[in-house]
C-alpha cells in the first residue's frame, strides 16, 4: 500500500481519545477487508481458496539507536502497519512463495532447498524455511503469498515483519508448537545466517513480543524484556517517510556494526570485564577517546551517550513525564547525525519541523538511517496541525509531500478470521 493510501485511511486521521475505540473497530475493519482482497489474490495466482490468514506488524524504535547490536537497551512498539499471509497446504513437498508487492517468486521442494540467498525479497522467508526443515519440523508443502500495507525500505522492519510472520503462519500450519522466543530465534538467524545482514535482536523482538499499547523494553545484552505503559489516550505515535529509500543502507549498516566492534576491541582493553560496547563507561571513554581513530571515537561516542538517554527516558516514561522521554529522542536524532552519521538532509528536515511545534514531544529516525523513516510522539489534541506542519515544511524544501501518519500500536503476529 502507497503512503497516499494509508493517509487517506479514515484510520489514520488525527484521533481523539474518545474515539480510540471506535478507531480501534475500523482498524479491525479495514484488516479484515485488506486481507479478503489478499485471498481473492491468493486465489488468482494459485487457483484455490487459501487455508488462512494471517497478519504481522512492523515496528518503530522510539529509543536506543543502533544499540541492539552494541547490547544497549532499546523500547520499540510494535505497528498497525504489516505483512499480510494467505497459506495452504500441500499433499506434496512443493513449496511456492508469491508476493502482491514485489516481483519474482520461489517455487522449490522441502529436500531440494536452496543453500545461497538469490538476493531476492523470498530470501527473508526462504531462511525461516531453511532452519524448520533442517530441524525436521517442515510438515509438508505449502503456497503462501506475502503482501500488506508496511512501506518496503522505509525502516520499519519489514523484513523483521516478514521472518517472524513466516516463522508464526508456518508454525500454525504445520503444528510445530514453537514459542514465542523460538519464532524470534529463527527469524534473527534468517536475517543474520542466510540473507547476510549483520543484525542485532531488536526488530523480531518487538515484534514476536508485541503487546497492544505498550512498549517493549528489552535489554539487548542479556535478552530481558518487560512491557512498559505509555499513555496512548493522551499521546500517539505518528511517522513520516522521507521518501528516500534505503538501497544501499545494507552494506552502510554493516560497515557500522564494524566500527563499533573494533571501537569496543581497543577500548576493552581499558575495561576488562566488558563483554559489549554498551558496558563502556563514559568516564573510560573520556580517558581514552584520542587513542581512537576520529571515526571510531564517533561511533563509541553515540553509544555509550545513547545508553545513557535511553535509561534517561525509560525513568522518564515511568513516571508519566512523556515530554522529558521526547527530550531524549531529539538529543538521540542529533547524536545519530553528527556521531553515527546515519542520519539524510530529508530525515534532518523532518526532525527540524517537527521540534518546531509545540504538539510534538520527541522526533527521531526509525530504523538503521540513511534514509527511510522518522518516528515522532505527539500529544493527541493538536497532532493534525502538527502533522500537517512537518509535511509543508518538507515539501517547501524538497518539492514533494512526505508521508506522514499516526500509527496505533499491534498485539504482535495472529491469525485473522474473517466474516
Amino acid at each position: 500500500m502507497s503512503w497516499n493510501a494509508i493517509l487517506r485511511s479514515p484510520m489514520h486521521a488525527p484521533r481523539k481519545s474518545q474515539l480510540d475505540s471506535a478507531a480501534e473497530a475500523t482498524r479491525q475493519a479495514e484488516l479484515r477487508a485488506a486481507l479478503e482482497r489478499h485471498a481473492l489474490h491468493f486465489e488468482e495466482q494459485f487457483g484455490r481458496r487459501p487455508q488462512a490468514l494471517f497478519f504481522s506488524p512492523g515496528r518503530v524504535n522510539l529509543m536506543g539507536a543502533h544499540l541492539d547490536y552494541n547490547g544497549g537497551p532499546v523500547a520499540p512498539m510494535a505497528i498497525d502497519r504489516g505483512t499480510f499471509f494467505a497459506v495452504a497446504a500441500r499433499s506434496d513437498r512443493l513449496v511456492r512463495f508469491a508476493s502482491t508487492s514485489e516481483s519474482g517468486w520461489l517455487e522449490t521442494r522441502l529436500d531440494r532447498l536452496a543453500h545461497q540467498r538469490a538476493g531476492r525479497w523470498f530470501d527473508y522467508p526462504l531462511g525461516v524455511l531453511r532452519q524448520l526443515a533442517a530441524r525436521g519440523r517442515a510438515g509438508g508443502g505449502v503456497d503462501m503469498l506475502f503482501g500488506g500495507d508496511l512501506p518496503v525500505g522505509a525502516g520499519l522492519s519489514s523484513s523483521a515483519s516478514i521472518c517472524v510472520g513466516t516463522a508464526y503462519v508456518l508454525d500454525q500450519v504445520w503444528g510445530v508448537g514453537l514459542t514465542a522466543l523460538q519464532r524470534v530465534e529463527l527469524a534473527l538467524n534468517s536475517e543474520r545466517e542466510f540473507v547476510g545482514v549483520r543484525c542485532g535482536i531488536m526488530d523480531p523482538f518487538a515484534v514476536g513480543l508485541a503487546q497492544s499499547g505498550r512498549l517493549l523494553w528489552l535489554d539487548c545484552k542479556d535478552s530481558s524484556y518487560e512491557h512498559l505503559p505509555i499513555d496512548h489516550e493522551r499521546y500517539a505515535v505518528a511517522v513520516a517517510d522521507s521518501l528516500v529509500r534505503r538501497e544501499l543502507a545494507q552494506s552502510a549498516f554493516n560497515q557500522r556494526v564494524a566500527e563499533a566492534a573494533e571501537a569496543f576491541e581497543r577500548l576493552r582493553a581499558h575495561c576488562p570485564d566488558a563483554q559489549v560496547l554498551r558496558d563502556i563507561p563514559a568516564a573510560v571513554l573520556d580517558a581514552h577517546e584520542r587513542e581512537l581513530p576520529a571515526e571510531l571515537a564517533r561511533r563509541a561516542r553515540h553509544v555509550v551517550s545513547e545508553v545513557e538517554r535511553t535509561f534517561a527516558a525509560r525513568q522518564a516514561l515511568m513516571v508519566g513525564d512523556v515530554r522529558a522521554f521526547g527530550a531524549r529522542m531529539f538529543e538521540s536524532h542529533r547524536s545519530l547525525r553528527e556521531l553515527y552519521e546515519v542520519s539524510a538532509p530529508e530525515l534532518d528536515c523532518l526532525v527540524d519541523a517537527a521540534a518546531a511545534s509545540s504538539a510534538v514531544c520527541g522526533a527521531r529516525l526509525t530504523g538503521a538511517g540513511f534514509g527511510g523513516c522518522v518516528v515522532m510522539l505527539v500529544e493527541r489534541a493538536g497532532a493534525e496541525h502538527a502533522l500537517e506542519d512537518v509535511a509543508r515544511a518538507f515539501d517547501e524544501r524538497f518539492g514533494r509531500r512526505p508521508g506522514v501518519a499516526l500509527f496505533g500500536p499491534d498485539a504482535g503476529p495472529r491469525e485473522i478470521t474473517l466474516g
